[in-house]
């Protein structure tokens, strides 16, 4: 794999959360902080996760919003039924869904993957 691709790991959440249910801003981060290292674990085999892992220095994470949890889920189901390798962070024990990451990928293939 060459070095040239730029590898990006996209994490989407849920805008919701701090606005109207009024979660904290630390309680939004720490579920992007667990959707992606769901991610990263769960497709730590994988070639673009590795090399990913490699550059610890140069790391980019792409943060995105969706509107509520029935976006989320929905984009979750969307990108299941496409095949696209990612995590959707489920709160416990609430069984609340309030993020997903995609596993690392190349940053066109993931614009292309979260446009609507």
């Amino acid at each position: 794999m060459s070095d040239a691709v730029a590898l990006v790991q996209y994490v989407v959440v849920r805008g919701d959360l701090q606005r109207a249910l009024r979660w904290t801003p630390g309680a939004v981060l720490a579920q992007a902080c667990h959707a992606c290292t769901a991610a990263i674990h769960n497709f730590y085999h994988d070639p673009h996760t590795q090399q990913y892992l490699q550059q610890l220095d140069s790391m980019h994470k792409v943060v995105l919003e969706v509107p509520d949890e029935q976006s989320l889920t929905s984009l979750s189901q969307r990108l299941s039924s496409e095949q696209i390798d990612h995590w959707l962070w489920v709160e416990r024990p609430e069984n609340v869904a309030t993020c997903l990451a995609l596993k690392p990928c190349p940053r066109e293939r993931g614009r292309g993957l979260l446009r609507a």
